[in-house]
């Protein structure tokens, strides 16, 4: 077999220079250019922007006053500079009505502006915020904003894991295609969509049927007749254009049974990963779109009886005898139910009674 000669020791040490000469300056080189793609990267790294995900179902460039509370707070938070942007999807199209408020608690969406009935299922504490009769006023719901009762109900909200950025509460009434909905009798023989347990109690125990639902599916539900009437709140009813539907409105009035909380929630989780500077433009936001709540809320009611009108619908108010008699049928089911099946059910609806 024949020896391979021996490779000369220069030759080795040259080879070997030569190869760690390329290999040191191809490292310098990718060294240099990673050191100058981080210094061109980290001003946008140190600027980038979070962004809010905003769900709700309510119909959205079209006036309702939900969707403008939502956009009105966007914009100040836009004007605000702190590197936040709230981006709305309206009328379900990120979320269905029903899918907000577990979505919100598990951090899976950011903010919502949801009527608070619809967890009661998992909150039944969240009952009493639509509550027939507890309310009747506008000026009576904002005085309710600050008191025992709604710092109870907050308290709820935030043991599951929200905090409410503005507070709404919304008057609404009833709406039918069979006949005016006015004293308890003239309910019997109506399929109803109540929005919530303690209207479907007292409903109920009045002889009309139920059917439970979210508001924006009630238009369909009344033209295929699966629903002769529905209650829901002013804005609804002009928003998802109930007035092609209905033969007679009973408008909230000065007895309006039906108020309805609806606010502007934000996610513990989400509010948790923002600045003190971006909690504190999320904070002045809220109280800017609560007050322009404030200065629609009355007029939300004129504008439904005004819309109704012109439509051709029939437009009622109860009287104080029809109220009273809603009110002592309320008492006996959804305030006693409420009361007896509610963990501190009876605290809630006294704490709300107190407030004069």
């Amino acid at each position: 077999m024949k020896r391979q000669a021996p490779i000369p020791t220069a030759a080795i040490s040259t080879t070997s220079v030569s190869t760690t000469s390329v290999s040191t300056s191809a490292t310098s080189a990718i060294s240099i250019l990673i050191i100058a793609g981080l210094a061109l990267t980290a001003p946008a790294l140190a600027t980038a922007e979070t962004v809010l995900r905003v769900s709700h179902q309510f119909p959205g460039g079209k006036g309702d006053v939900r969707d403008e509370m939502v956009q009105l707070m966007a914009k100040e938070v836009a004007a605000a500079d702190v590197d936040l942007k709230l981006q709305v999807y309206p009328g379900q199209s990120l979320f269905k009505a029903n899918e907000q408020w577990s979505a919100l608690v598990r951090g899976r969406l950011d903010m919502t502006s949801l009527p608070l009935d619809y967890a009661s299922g998992r909150h039944p504490e969240f009952s009493a915020t639509l509550m027939p009769g507890l309310v009747r006023s506008h000026e009576r719901a904002e005085r309710l904003n600050d008191s025992e009762f709604m710092g109870m109900i907050k308290e709820v909200i935030q043991d599951a894991g929200a905090r409410v950025l503005a507070d709404a509460w919304l008057a609404g009434g009833f709406a039918s295609s069979k006949q005016c909905i006015t004293s308890p009798d003239s309910v019997k023989g109506q399929t109803l969509r109540a929005a919530g347990p303690a209207f479907e109690d007292m409903l109920s125990a009045a002889g009309a049927s139920i059917s439970s639902m979210p508001s924006s599916e009630i238009y369909t539900a009344m033209q295929t007749g699966v629903l002769d009437a529905a209650n829901t709140s002013s804005g609804s009813f002009v928003s998802y254009r109930l007035y092609e539907q209905a033969t007679c409105l009973t408008a909230p009035g000065e007895n309006a049974l039906w108020f309805m909380y609806e606010p502007i929630l934000i996610s513990e989780q989400s509010w948790s990963r923002l600045d003190e500077a971006q909690q504190q433009a999320l904070i002045d936001a809220g109280e800017k779109a609560e007050a322009y709540f404030s200065e629609q809320a009355a007029e939300l009611d004129q504008k439904m009886i005004d819309v109704f009108k012109e439509n051709g619908v029939e437009v009622v108010e109860m009287s104080p005898e029809d109220y009273q008699s809603w009110l002592d049928i309320a008492q006996q089911s959804a305030y006693k139910n409420f009361a007896e099946n509610v963990d501190n059910g009876q605290a809630l609806i006294d704490a709300a009674l107190a407030v004069e």
